[in-house]
């Protein structure tokens, strides 16, 4: 089911809104598990815009909106990520808070071409000078609040009655295999992204402006967390059928570390992104799980086939086992 057409009128047709921005032109750019996003051109600005409404909040915020436009704010010198513009967290235009930001061009991040050029995205990133004083959220342990997060997500699925009885079996010998990963964090907190799958990238060539967009869950943490989510099959197979090569994970570090502040050293970081691996290995399959039991709901807002369909393939027997065997073997 698509966001009600009301919704956005109510938005568009509002006068301070017309006002503020001359809007024009408006027409659907996309749309994630917990947003959809719109983009138009604006009179005022006199260049495209997207408008973006978070349906529900995946952290459990009140003030979703609110904090991914925060963190957009933290981010506008980076010149890698959308500069934020206008937002309205009082929800009552529309029972949805949104905000206004800059649209980027861009095609999805290819694997197999710009590996090179996601590692100085993220190095630029991480490399903003960020003030320990802000508004993230920052989990004192991020392994530790990654397992919980994943045994949290996975209680929805192993008490639902959509549960397969193998499944959960495979699922819960994971789990207890997670419970031996440590945090082995070096160097300093930043602003991490924590969604960094091939959609969120926007690729224009090798001398060209390169962003990374969708900051709907960012955390003061560690670069190693955001690096081993990137590089986990987890995110990798989930827009693309593709898996990185332990080749291709050495040379993403290496570049990464060519442009980073604080990591000049591949085999030290090796040592934390390898763990992060794995644990966003678990907390990609029980996501799956949880939503797995969620596309079940009649009422769902946000319905999408392709989605459905990488749900199921996270939690066959044949993806189930590659994680077992080749990232959590050590554990």
């Amino acid at each position: 089911m698509q966001m009600s057409k009301v919704h956005v009128d109510n938005i568009i047709k509002d006068k301070g809104f017309i006002d503020r921005f001359g809007l024009e032109e408006i027409q659907p750019l996309g749309q994630g598990e917990y947003n959809i996003n719109y983009v138009f051109y604006s009179k005022t600005y006199d260049k495209k815009l997207v408008f973006r409404i978070a349906t529900d909040s995946q952290m459990d915020l009140e003030n979703q909106i609110e904090y991914e436009f925060k963190a957009l704010e933290l981010l506008k010198n980076t010149n890698r990520t959308p500069k934020p513009i206008y937002y309205d967290d009082s929800k009552e235009l529309i029972p949805f808070g949104f905000l206004v930001m800059e649209y980027l061009p861009g095609k999805p991040l290819d694997y197999k071409r710009d590996l090179k050029l996601a590692a100085e995205i993220l190095a630029d990133i991480h490399n903003e000078p960020i003030l320990e004083n802000n508004h993230l959220l920052r989990p004192e342990n991020p392994i530790e609040a990654i397992y919980e997060e994943s045994l949290s997500m996975f209680e929805k699925y192993k008490t639902s009655k959509y549960a397969d009885k193998e499944t959960k079996a495979r699922i819960e010998y994971l789990l207890e295999k997670g419970s031996n990963i440590k945090n082995l964090d070096i160097g300093s907190r930043t602003i991490i992204n924590t969604e960094l799958n091939s959609g969120n990238f926007l690729i224009n060539g090798e001398n060209d402006n390169n962003y990374l967009v969708d900051w709907e869950k960012p955390l003061y943490g560690y670069p190693a967390q955001d690096l081993g989510h990137f590089l986990t099959p987890t995110t990798t197979f989930w827009k693309t059928d593709i898996i990185l090569s332990k080749e291709e994970i050495h040379y993403f570090l290496k570049e990464y570390c060519k442009k980073s502040n604080q990591y000049k050293d591949e085999g030290e970081l090796w040592q934390s992104v390898k763990n992060y691996i794995a644990m966003n290995c678990l907390r990609g399959i029980t996501w799956c799980a949880m939503a797995y039991v969620e596309y079940q709901e009649p009422d769902k807002l946000i319905f999408n086939e392709f989605t459905f369909e990488k749900i199921k393939a996270y939690l066959s027997k044949d993806f189930l086992g590659l994680i077992k065997d080749e990232y959590l073997n050590e554990y």
